[in-house]
């Protein structure tokens, strides 16, 4: 692996797993608009059909939990956001763990994929999320499983490795005094692989994401599985790709970023 790119730093929701956190946050704000809340309904600009996934990756996917819930009040103009902060990040989190235990996620096969091949190819790999529920999803996942399903050799899963495990480090649902887009996250991702920043770069599904990787002056993966390709882009990502699968592995290993050929 080249001297120029020897961390690889992966957000877990979105890019890693296929979580309930978007589904969790939408439905536990409508339970509360249609209960606890309605009699503040008309004051407000919220709908169920508002809460897209577009409106999730711009304002509340990425940040932490308390972060998460102000942005969403604040987009949906919800008297008094101060004072129902801490109700709503509470029932959106009481509603997640219930749909973690129910088995309610999945994780990318690209992204699997991807992670196996970096970590075969010489480079250290950081998990960074700010859920603190990402050792949950990442505990739950069997690579050892995954490669043989898949047919895939390596000499970095060995049996009964977890992708929580596969990790050479992991700084995710930590209590930073700066959440995304500072790269705080990110650096301490960084400095726990003993890599350099601009050594690093980042597997990011939010626009937050990539501006925290940019600001900290590491190389940034956009990964658009959502209709936001344009937003990633525009906030700085190096490539944008639909499937880490699109990733140029020869390119990476060189020490630069680009897309296989179609």
């Amino acid at each position: 692996m080249a001297a120029s790119l020897r961390g690889a730093i992966f957000d877990v929701d979105g890019v890693l797993v296929d979580s309930p956190h978007e589904k969790a946050w939408r439905e536990s704000l409508r339970e509360l608009m249609e209960s606890e809340w309605a009699g503040v309904l008309g004051q407000t600009t919220w709908s169920p059909e508002g809460f897209t996934s577009h409106v999730y990756q711009q304002h509340v996917s990425g940040k932490p939990r308390m972060s998460g819930a102000r942005a969403a009040l604040d987009y949906f103009q919800v008297p008094d956001p101060d004072v129902r902060v801490v109700e709503y990040a509470d029932r959106k989190q009481a509603m997640v763990m219930r749909l973690i235990e129910a088995g309610d996620f999945t994780a990318y096969p690209d992204a699997l994929r991807f992670i196996i091949a970096v970590k075969d190819a010489g480079m250290l790999v950081a998990a960074a999320s700010s859920s603190k529920n990402a050792g949950m999803f990442l505990r739950k996942i069997r690579l050892d499983t995954f490669a043989e399903e898949q047919g895939i050799t390596s000499a970095s899963v060995r049996p009964g490795t977890t992708l929580l495990e596969f990790f050479d480090a992991d700084v995710s649902g930590r209590d930073f005094a700066h959440g995304k887009p500072h790269p705080e996250m990110f650096l301490t991702a960084a400095e726990q692989l003993g890599v350099e920043p601009q050594a690093s770069v980042v597997m990011e599904d939010a626009s937050a994401g990539v501006e925290a990787a940019k600001a900290g002056g590491m190389a940034a993966i956009g990964v658009a599985r959502f209709d936001d390709a344009d937003l990633l882009a525009a906030a700085g990502a190096d490539i944008v790709v639909a499937s880490l699968d699109e990733v140029d592995l020869a390119a990476l290993a060189g020490g630069s970023l680009d897309t296989r050929d179609a």
